[in-house]
């Protein structure tokens, strides 16, 4: 189960015009540091777009929908982590996985969820 927690006004590459993506967020889990061993609680966060107008989409905050949000490999691009300021060259994305299909929808770069 993921949940609507946000969204963010989009342009689209090609033309320009708005849309609005919504932004899910997964289940807690815990996450092993490669760097220190300790572990830390996170959250996988994903943009989808929609044709949804920005008022609909604020009332849609907190609506839950089946299925999960999915780590996916992607080919490497470089995060600034907002707190240390370090560069750090990642290579997987994330992208909502609804519940029973393959398909993945929204696949988003971890440096791409600043949200409205």
């Amino acid at each position: 189960m993921v949940k609507v927690t946000g969204y963010a006004i989009r342009e689209k590459k090609d033309d320009g015009t708005q849309f609005i993506a919504l932004e899910l967020t997964g289940g807690l889990e815990l996450i092993q540091s490669q760097q220190t061993g300790n572990f830390y609680a996170t959250v996988r966060k994903c943009n989808i777009p929609s044709t949804l107008t920005e008022d609909v989409a604020k009332m849609m905050i907190g609506s839950e929908l089946n299925g999960d949000v999915v780590r996916v490999s992607v080919d490497a691009y470089d995060f600034i982590n907002p707190r240390t300021g370090e560069i750090m060259s990642l290579t997987h994305s994330y992208a909502y996985r609804p519940a029973g299909a393959v398909e993945l929808i929204g696949h988003t770069q971890v440096s791409n969820l600043e949200m409205a």
